[in-house]
């Protein structure tokens, strides 16, 4: 059944033409998502889509029998109502008698009356008559996944990534069967990213969304359309087979114009020797020089210089942490006797749940907060970068162009020529017309992007950086990538992108609460790994503590020498393809590699995944018997 239908739909704004003619359907249970670089109209077509603007030509139809829910990426959100009104404002029976019920619920617990216990019992029986408390179930699973616990609290006391996760709860528990959702993983921690997979593969629902993160579009994804130059072009497979197919398409472009290229010089001799009087033949002959020029003289951007800034000198001594101890009212402890020495060219990945302290870490470290306890010694060589959640203030309001040649009119890149501070800020997906634009008229994601060139090009040798994967395409996350895996100094990163991490950083800290960091020496995927290994422990330590009544003996079988044996080689063979994937990934993600390589990696990459899956399915089997 078709959901929706796009039909030969075009949008500019003033003479920036975002896309012409394109045309795309969704059908039911179709999982879609919608990839394209920053600034080419992805937003734009998700709004005309749901009737909040207005295309140029062409016209969308969805099927009116059903219901259709949507995240903006800038939800506007009515500031007086609470948390509950915001995530249960649908006039879906199931939200509105689960909303009741809550209401009741709560009211109770404040004040224990006769009134509030009859009110209570009526929304229970409501609840019983539609049968309604399955839909509760999932409610509560997705306040609580999310974190969004205070319902009375008012929207507009709510920060800007707590009212995304109230608008993301509201989408979930809508019982649609259409959703649209724009960056939905902004301002989620890898928790709740990893569960939203988990959420949404369930769910027997047609989705159509907009991500830069690439492991969350390769879990969820089965259809892939692409906006480029305009066009739009679908892959029916997941993300890898995107990265593939398009390698393959645009070294088919190439061919292509290098033909096109051929023939146009033949024509242009033509042309300058044609003579003035112009048969019916040779009008057609120059209406096709006109076309064919358009082809070959397109540019693809294989000459891009290599992308590194010039080396500075770190000395012996670099940066130590000596028992930091950090604590607030409230949550407590974040930080609790945390040492660390770091080495040249250390690359740490931080990783932990929002609000669990790896901003009060960093800040630590640059100096903008005191430690509680411990010390920071950090080397004279060192010249830190630090890209922050916090945007630096602009205290003149001048154009992006002019902010960026106040530190460097060039820009060394590595052992090619210097670029222009215009050509670098074009890196990060800034053109012309928003170069000469004003600082104070840019958008929130473009001031964290300019914000992330000033940290670059101020030649630091040890990089702090806070989230920089928000607000970048995936494009600009492949540029990022790229220099940092050449910089040669410290890095220390917080990201919830698992592709990112996997591929940039060597160890992680990793924050567990209360205060504990833990180092492992590895890559995420291989520490996710390693936790669902001590989450079937624990499991199986809950089920040796319960009385041997509920559980007799001879219901619990043990393992063979032989199964052992397997149990030991799936951990070191699950290692070693996670390992393996996060190369392959690597190589899909470098625009250097050929497209013979791209097709191979491509090929392994799902290889790869497909063993994994049974693998790690196995390896649960057999850690319940084994452990």
């Amino acid at each position: 059944m078709n959901l929706l239908s796009v039909e030969n739909l075009t949008k500019s704004y003033g003479e920036k033409l975002l896309f012409e003619d394109i045309s795309f359907g969704i059908q039911e249970g179709q999982k879609t998502a919608l990839i394209a670089a920053n600034g080419t109209g992805k937003s734009s077509l998700l709004n005309i889509i749901m009737g909040k603007d207005i295309p140029d030509g062409g016209k969308v139809t969805l099927r009116n029998d059903i219901r259709v829910a949507y995240l903006p990426q800038n939800p506007e959100i009515d500031p007086d109502l609470s948390v509950l009104d915001l995530v249960m404002a649908s006039d879906n029976l199931y939200v509105q008698t689960t909303k009741k019920y809550e209401l009741a619920a709560q009211a109770l617990e404040e004040n224990d009356t006769a009134a509030n216990q009859q009110t209570l019992s009526d929304a229970t029986s409501a609840m019983d008559a539609i049968s309604a408390w399955d839909y509760e179930s999932k409610v509560k699973e997705v306040l609580g996944r999310l974190k969004i616990n205070n319902l009375n609290q008012k929207a507009g006391t709510l920060s800007g990534g707590q009212l995304r996760k109230a608008s993301l709860a509201r989408v979930l528990i809508d019982e649609s069967q259409f959703i649209i959702l724009d960056e939905p993983t902004n301002h989620l921690d890898i928790d709740m990213i990893e569960w939203l997979e988990e959420f949404l593969n369930k769910q027997k629902l047609a989705l159509l969304l907009v991500s830069h993160d690439r492991y969350f579009l390769d879990a969820v994804c089965d259809d892939i359309i692409e906006l480029d130059q305009q066009n739009l072009y679908q892959y029916n497979g997941n993300y890898s087979y995107f990265v593939e197919k398009k390698a393959e398409r645009e070294a088919a472009e190439r061919l292509e114009v290098e033909k096109a290229r051929n023939i146009y010089r033949t024509e242009l001799e033509w042309m300058r020797r044609m003579p003035k009087a112009r048969t019916t033949k040779s009008k057609a002959r120059i209406d096709a020089f006109y076309e064919l020029e358009m082809k070959a003289t397109r540019r693809f951007d294989d000459n891009r210089p290599e992308f590194q800034i010039k080396d500075r000198r770190m000395g012996k001594n670099i940066l130590e942490l000596n028992n930091i101890h950090k604590s607030f009212k409230d949550p407590g402890f974040v930080i609790k006797d945390f040492s660390h020495i770091f080495k040249h060219g250390e690359r740490v990945g931080v990783v932990g749940p929002n609000g669990s302290g790896k901003s009060t870490l960093f800040r630590i470290i640059m100096d903008e907060i005191q430690a509680d306890e411990g010390s920071v010694k950090r080397g004279q060589t060192i010249h830190f970068g630090y890209f922050s959640q916090i945007n630096p203030e602009i205290k003149k309001d001048k154009r992006v162009i002019e902010i960026v040649k106040d530190v460097a009119e060039e820009i060394k890149m590595g052992d090619a020529p210097s670029v222009s501070a215009s050509q670098f800020l074009h890196y990060f997906g800034f053109d012309h017309n928003t170069q000469y634009n004003h600082y104070t008229n840019l958008s929130g994601g473009e001031k964290r992007r300019l914000h992330l060139c000033m940290t670059l090009i101020t030649n630091p040798n040890f990089l702090i950086l806070d989230e920089p994967t928000n607000d970048l395409d995936i494009d600009t996350l492949n540029v990022l990538e790229e220099f940092l895996l050449k910089f040669k100094g410290c890095l220390m990163i917080a990201t919830h992108d698992r592709a990112f991490l996997d591929k940039i950083a060597d160890h992680i800290f990793i924050f567990e609460g209360d205060g504990k960091i833990r180092d492992y020496y590895s890559n995420y995927s291989a520490y996710r790994l390693k936790r669902l290994k001590e989450i079937s422990q624990e499991k199986q330590q809950q089920k040796a503590e319960k009385p041997k009544s509920e559980k007799p003996k001879s219901t619990v079988r043990k393992a063979t020498y032989k199964e052992k044996l397997e149990f030991e080689a799936l951990q070191k063979e699950i290692a070693e393809l996670e390992n393996e994937k996060a190369e392959m990934l690597s190589i899909m993600n470098d625009a250097g590699q050929s497209p013979e390589n791209l097709t191979k990696a491509s090929k392994r990459y799902q290889e790869i995944s497909g063993l994994l899956d049974d693998k790690e399915f196995r390896w649960l089997e057999l850690s319940e018997i084994v452990i």
